[in-house]
């Protein structure tokens, strides 16, 4: 971070550092309204990255919202209406409720998404760069003013902004040179493996949970299944050493899943990894976090989509309440990062709980015992993935007498 030595009047009103799932849509938003934007990030597109491919009913919501998601649907991505959990001695499977009139989800591979959501950024007057190194923040009497960085041919270049936005994931160069706090924190829980299948049909969402090994499914483009399996991060060693050999014979805990994976054919690389658990401050002077970059949660229930859609719209209209006069940078950005805790903390002690691979402790055992084969019950459990039910409705008290399920 490097303090500049004098003041100049700054070229954008906002600077967005990535171009992927939280700050396409950040840059979009903010175009839309008008405001001076510039997007950069270090990769070139359409390219790919690790991810869920999960958009959940409320991401699809959003990309309805912003007129993307016949772009997305055009590229033969699949609906997905229905989620089972298969965790031994229950299944659960439902159709989670729908929100702002969004009633299913999609698992588009990302080098379809982001390039969706990078087109439309540009279409919205945001300058794009692509290709671009972010060196440093530069910062003038403690606020963040602009960044210091490099453009594909290497030329060094000097952008000033009256704010700086991260969106460059939970790896975020803009968190780290803020020092931007952490809170809520919690270690990497389980390491995965993913890859891609030909003829692997599934019925939807599907996900099972063993003791100590997890894996899910979902459809994704060009007919293929994207197949992901989970190890607890503490035999992260063990599952690297012989990746196709160890996810293989995970498999095997589910003799009807494998038999579907032997009948299918692989057709691309294993990619894999594991996230830590943690929520950080999402602004300061002169700066902003959306995305990853200022929330990251374990991957198993498929929330980073749809939070970094969400961040982006929350954050955009805190940023123009400030650009546009409307309240004080502090006061619209607190209210930022209230909402978005006070939206996904819930969830991320579900997720959190679930990415242990230790099964439902015994008394959600009991629960979804009780709920298993109630349809309305079941749908409800799947709406706590899909992010359309609270984790806290649905586990509250008097859950089993208002989903009518028998005791």
């Amino acid at each position: 971070m490097t303090t500049s030595p004098s003041p100049a009047t700054p070229d954008y009103d906002v600077i967005v550092v990535g171009a992927r799932c939280a700050g396409s849509p950040t840059a979009m938003l903010l175009a839309r309204r008008g405001h001076r934007v510039l997007v950069v990030d270090r990769a070139t597109f359409p390219s790919d990255t690790l991810s869920t491919h999960l958009v959940h009913a409320p991401g699809v919501a959003a990309l309805h919202r912003w007129g993307l998601l016949d772009r997305v649907t055009a590229s033969g991505c699949p609906p997905i209406e229905r989620y089972s959990f298969d965790f031994g001695p229950v299944t659960i499977a439902g159709r989670p409720p729908g929100v702002d009139g969004a009633a299913c989800a999609y698992g588009p591979r990302r080098i379809v998404l982001d390039q969706v959501l990078v087109e439309a950024a540009r279409e919205a007057g945001a300058e794009v760069r692509t290709a671009f190194t972010m060196d440093e923040l530069l910062v003038e009497d403690g606020a963040v003013v602009g960044i210091r960085g490099r453009e594909a041919g290497g030329r060094p270049v000097v952008e000033r902004a009256r704010v700086v936005v991260g969106a460059d994931g939970w790896h975020s160069r803009v968190a780290r040179a803020v020092g931007a706090a952490e809170y809520h924190a919690r270690p990497p829980l389980q390491y995965s493996f993913y890859t891609y299948w030909r003829d692997l049909p599934v019925d939807g969402m599907e996900a099972v949970i063993r003791p100590q090994r997890g894996w899910s499914a979902i459809p994704t483009n060009d007919g293929l299944t994207m197949l992901v399996v989970a190890w607890p991060m503490a035999e992260a060693a063990a599952y690297k050493a012989d990746v196709e050999g160890n996810y293989l014979a995970t498999l095997r805990l589910a003799p009807e899943v494998r038999a579907r994976v032997d009948a299918a054919t692989r057709v691309e690389r294993f990619a894999g990894g594991a996230v830590p658990n943690l929520f950080r401050t999402p602004f300061g002077p002169g700066w902003a976090l959306v995305g990853d970059a200022g929330y990251v949660r374990d991957p198993i229930t498929g929330q980073g989509i749809g939070d970094a859609f969400r961040d982006a719209e929350v954050a955009t209209a805190a940023l123009c309440a400030y650009l546009e006069g409307a309240a004080p940078y502090d006061t619209a950005m607190a209210a930022y990062q209230a909402a978005r805790d006070a939206r996904v903390l819930p969830i991320y002690e579900f997720t959190t709980q679930l990415a242990t691979l230790e099964g439902p402790p015994p008394e959600v055992q009991q629960f979804l015992g009780a709920i298993a084969g109630h349809p309305e019950a079941m749908d409800a459990f799947a709406g706590v993935v899909a992010g359309t039910v609270s984790p806290v409705q649905f586990f509250a008290p008097d859950t089993i007498a208002r989903l009518r399920v028998p005791a």
